[in-house]
């Protein structure tokens, strides 16, 4: 409205100046549009420049922007207002530069008989819309606030919670009964129960919320939520029955369904496994749930785990001389702890020979492959080293009183070489 008494004004002393020739038509013509063009350039460059220097004094690093607090806790770091505050920035430059653009185009159909009209229609046209939004968001601005009021009341609650649990999980929050490793998913169930409350009570809020069409696409995509998840919820309710009966965690070193290894990973669908073999596997949840899990870590962290392996040997061998042998390798064995110590049993004494079992202990549950290994290697020196020989006596009956049959000892330097 300014701007076209301004231009009027400008064009009534450019005709009293110059007259009423087709030359001086001409002439105002194109003043009052290079006046117009320099106007409208002058408002985007100055509104461009401001928003853009104002940008750059939030973003940058020693900025006065202050973060959001509720008494001591952080709610959002200095970074995060920052970040929203260049945004709406960027958002109302926007929304200024494109007004100018606009005002410019009709400003300038406006200046000429033959696009006058032309300039009267798309400004009605263009003013109709904006009216029309506007009393539209005028209208819904009490249920936009009591929406928002809703949506940050749900947030902080989260947030609140979200600082409990983290307290929880790093122990400096305790709560009689209640495990760290349960922080993690009690958080996520919590969160996804909120969540899913504040879409029930906030949706009827929503504008367009009573139309069919947007009855209809809800129903749409509740029918496919419905239909397509059976798998996915099974293996979501399984992996929290997992965390609850703490059956493993992060680390632990397993036995599931015939897969050993370490734990890697468990998300709400599946847990991935890290073998010996250093390959991963990934087992759903769900078939976790329904096969036994056997976990080395538990015990071996307290007072460790029993490693066990048998040898049966002749009765013309003491069986003292096989007790000791046995220790001996065990003791010889990295890994294998002192206390408590390893000991012996004899298993069974069948027809031909007696079987003997070593149980020695151990913390360390992620070598268990490599402890049975060395185990093995040393059970074989220490009776090697003392003539006997670890066969059957089916083996030894048939051999007509020949020598026995034994590999030399190789020492740990010569294997090396």
């Amino acid at each position: 409205m300014y701007m076209l008494t301004l231009i009027q004004a400008l064009q009534d002393f450019l005709q009293g100046l110059l007259g009423d020739t087709a030359r001086a038509l001409l002439i105002t013509n194109v003043v009052l549009v290079l006046f117009t063009i320099f106007v409208y350039w002058l408002f985007y460059f100055i509104v461009f420049r401001v928003f853009k220097r104002l940008s750059r004094r939030v973003l940058k690093e020693d900025s006065q922007v202050q973060p959001l607090r509720i008494q001591k806790q952080e709610i959002l770091s200095a970074r995060e207002v920052a970040m929203i505050l260049n945004s709406t920035l960027m958002a109302i430059s926007w929304f200024l530069r494109l007004w100018i653009i606009f005002a410019f185009l009709n400003t300038a159909l406006g200046l000429f008989e033959w696009t006058r009209d032309a300039s009267e229609a798309i400004a009605g046209f263009v003013s109709d819309i904006i009216g029309g939004m506007w009393n539209a968001f005028v209208a819904y601005l009490p249920d936009f606030f009591t929406a928002v009021v809703i949506i940050g009341i749900a947030y902080a609650i989260i947030r609140l919670c979200r600082l409990i649990f983290e307290g929880v999980e790093r122990q400096r929050i305790k709560v009689p009964g209640f495990y760290p490793e349960w922080s993690s998913t009690s958080y996520s169930l919590l969160r996804l129960l909120i969540i899913a409350m504040t879409v029930v009570v906030v949706f009827p809020y929503l504008p367009g919320s009573d139309s069919p069409a947007f009855q209809g696409v809800s129903i749409f995509v509740g029918v496919l939520l419905s239909l397509g998840s059976t798998t996915a919820v099974a293996n979501v309710v399984a992996g929290i029955v997992i965390t609850y009966t703490r059956a493993f965690r992060v680390g632990d070193y397993v036995n599931i369904s015939g897969t050993e290894g370490k734990i890697t990973e468990r998300t709400a669908f599946v847990t991935r496994i890290k073998t010996p073999k250093n390959v991963v596997v990934s087992m759903p949840n769900a078939s976790i749930m329904s096969d036994k899990v056997i976990n080395y870590s538990t015990q071996a962290k307290k007072a460790g785990i029993t490693l066990h392996t048998g040898v049966t040997i002749g009765y013309d061998v003491p069986w003292p001389t096989v007790q000791q042998l046995l220790l001996s390798a065990a003791a010889a064995t990295t890994d294998i702890e002192e206390d408590p110590k390893p000991f012996v049993l004899q298993t069974s004494l069948d027809d031909n020979y007696v079987a003997y079992e070593l149980n020695a202990f151990t913390r360390r549950a992620d070598r268990r492959p490599m402890i049975y290994s060395d185990l093995h290697a040393n059970i074989l020196d220490a009776f090697h080293t003392a003539g006997v020989e670890i066969t059957s006596p089916h083996y030894r009956a048939m051999r007509d009183g020949n020598e026995p049959a034994m590999a030399p000892v190789i020492s740990q330097s010569e294997n090396s070489e």
